[in-house]
């Protein structure tokens, strides 16, 4: 195989090595690095013999993956307040024609599914990642991860148990989501707190993501009272730097409508609502500065 066409089969692949990486573990530069570290094996290795590269590479990638996982899950026991993903860009437009298709994609990247697939060992999370979001065989996932087919099928079980239980049991209409984001940022901006209660669930959950670098909560603050009083203090304190210019702007994040904040513009906070039979169920917030350098720009 000449080099040139090594490099055009990984590239054709790449997108799905990225897809299975940032599953694996939710920040895009540690997937960039998996994704690497898998072109620097294929490029090295002896690939006469090798049928599928798809499954191949994604057999690399997937190992590479669950050693990086290994290594994270001990850094995260240290780690400043709750944790959440590194919010992804997702459009996947004409790569991804079929539309059950899409709603798959986007399901396995979202920010609730991906928190679920925290508490999973590294090996359940790959059997789901493989299984659930890209549909490979059991007995490729398997022969990917070394193990029997019977015990891959025992893995998968138990992860997609997990994570059943975990994850939001209903659909949103993405206009309904968005007209919601729009209410709550109006009313968080103009102080209205009973306007901002109207729309929270009463159990709502706010999940605030800063790895001690910004303001954030460093707990789970819950009930529709102690969230719609804190954004109307955050709203009411403003940027620090008064003649700073605030701005705001929505994308697709991890498949759903979010919110970029931008001061001076550049990102300082990802903002999602997760909803439900017309309220707020529970709001994410992504302000570690490390976590938003790829939506600079």
């Amino acid at each position: 195989m000449a080099t040139d066409t090594a490099t055009d089969v990984f590239e054709e692949h790449r997108p799905v090595l990225m897809g299975v990486a940032y599953r694996m573990l939710g920040r895009v530069a540690d997937a960039e690095d998996v994704v690497q570290d898998a072109w620097l094996r294929w490029s090295a290795d002896e690939r006469a013999e090798v049928r599928e590269p798809r499954a191949y590479l994604v057999r690399i990638t997937t190992r590479l993956a669950i050693d990086r996982l290994r290594a994270a899950q001990s850094r995260r026991e240290s780690y400043v307040g709750p944790w959440l993903p590194e919010p992804l860009v997702t459009d996947f437009g004409p790569t991804v024609p079929d539309t059950a298709e899409q709603a798959v994609l986007a399901d396995s990247v979202s920010l609730a599914v991906l928190v679920v697939l925290e508490s999973l060992s590294p090996l359940e999370r790959a059997v789901f990642v493989l299984r659930e979001a890209f549909g490979f065989p059991f007995a490729e996932i398997a022969n990917t991860l070394d193990r029997s087919e019977a015990a891959v099928r025992q893995l998968a079980g138990r992860a997609r148990k997990h994570v059943e239980e975990g994850r939001p049991r209903y659909e949103v209409d993405p206009a309904q989501r968005r007209d919601l984001t729009e209410r709550f940022l109006a009313a968080a901006s103009d102080g209205d707190l009973d306007g901002l209660m109207s729309l929270l669930a009463p159990d709502v959950h706010l999940v605030g993501d800063s790895g001690g670098k910004a303001r954030a909560p460093l707990r789970v603050v819950e009930s529709a009272d102690k969230v719609g009083r804190f954004f109307i203090g955050v709203a009411a304190k403003g940027v620090a730097d008064a003649a700073a210019t605030l701005d705001y702007r929505f994308l697709e994040l991890n498949g759903a409508e979010s919110v970029l904040l931008l001061v001076d513009g550049k990102p300082d906070s990802v903002l999602q609502l997760e909803v439900a039979d017309g309220r707020v169920q529970r709001v994410f917030i992504v302000r570690n500065p490390d976590k938003l350098v790829g939506l600079a720009g």
